[in-house]
């Protein structure tokens, strides 16, 4: 019972295939580089924060080693 619930939530191939099919028809082929430039764009600025944020903890437990890390 549970290995048929954890299948359910995965999509195959068949699936895949309709899901692309409504985004090229809701979006058009125009429009999904910009969706996908968007993405990639949002992304970076995910990562580029985090490694901020992993910078500024390295920084802070050389400054104060008794300090709890978030």
């Amino acid at each position: 019972m549970t290995s048929q619930l954890f299948l359910l939530g995965m999509p195959g191939g068949w699936e895949l295939i309709v899901i692309i099919l409504i985004v090229v028809l809701l979006f058009g082929g125009r429009k999904i580089p910009e969706l996908m430039k968007g993405l990639g764009q949002g992304m970076k600025e995910f990562k580029k924060a985090r490694n901020e944020k992993d910078e500024d903890n390295d920084k802070n437990s050389k400054e104060n080693p008794d300090a709890i890390k978030d």
